[in-house]
């Protein structure tokens, strides 16, 4: 599994055909073969006011990219704001693009993608959890591949205990960034989850929140308006909001957005 930059290299990744990583200080010195210790001192040279976790951290994954990665393996990455996953074959050794590096992708392989990505809603809640983790680049278990290549589904959808490395240098550079992205990726998540009825009082609290008052009409014939907001409760103060409740995994289409639209004229 490699995130790119938290998931922002997606379309690069699909578009370029590649799967790369950055550390643009250290990529220039990446040689095959080199170890995580070389690596570590090299990067504390470049970097010496970087404290040592973050060091060991990226050097591994550096090593693991470079070294442990192989041709003919398994490449997956995520797409946070699609929630899809892109899986592809790596087709080469690692290389170094200088032209690359401002765009954190200076350490690259070729990767042959599929077509089909595969969405986030369509797996298992154990393969869910264990494609979570919030290092750069580390190895996904057997499991979890085989659901995304073939779909088979784990047998049980609880979440097997997965190895964790025991080395120091696969530890967390930041945890309190790294834990908020896991959280806020556990509640689209959630929200996906939800039917209509839940999903159309979710939107009212949050416009309670905001310190809107809410009109929800029940369900059945409510003529395209779900909920009205505006700061007085019923509609008389600006702004007046009005909302409809679509709650799918489809993306909308035009059609639909004009035709909401319409009705407000």
């Amino acid at each position: 599994m490699i995130r790119g930059d938290g998931g922002k290299l997606y379309d690069d990744f699909r578009d370029k055909q590649v799967v790369a990583i950055g550390w643009s200080q250290l990529a220039p010195y990446v040689k095959p073969g080199c170890s995580r210790e070389q690596l570590f001192t090299r990067y504390q040279e470049l970097e010496p006011q970087t404290k040592s976790g973050t060091v060991r951290s990226g050097a591994s994954q550096v090593w693991r990219f470079v070294n442990e990665m192989q041709k003919g393996d398994w490449a997956i990455t995520y797409s946070p704001s699609n929630r899809t996953y892109l899986i592809g074959k790596i087709a080469s050794d690692f290389e170094f693009h200088a032209e690359w590096l401002e765009d954190g992708m200076g350490i690259a392989r070729k990767v042959k993608w599929n077509a089909e990505e595969i969405k986030r809603d369509s797996l298992s809640d154990a393969t869910r959890n264990t494609l979570g983790s919030t290092l750069t680049v580390f190895q996904v278990p057997d499991f979890a591949v085989n659901e995304l290549v073939q779909g088979k589904k784990p047998v049980s959808d609880v979440v097997p205990e997965v190895p964790v490395s025991g080395e120091e240098d696969e530890v967390v550079s930041n945890p309190l960034r790294d834990m908020e992205m896991i959280a806020f990726e556990g509640i689209k998540d959630r929200i996906n989850r939800l039917d209509w009825d839940e999903m159309q009082n979710l939107v009212a609290g949050v416009l309670r929140s905001m310190g809107y008052k809410t009109q929800v009409s029940p369900a059945g014939a409510d003529r395209e308006k779900d909920i009205i907001a505006s700061p007085d409760g019923f509609g008389f103060e600006n702004p007046r909001i009005i909302v409809e409740v679509k709650h799918r995994r489809e993306l909308m289409s035009s059609q639909q957005i004009r035709s909401f639209i319409g009705c407000r004229h």
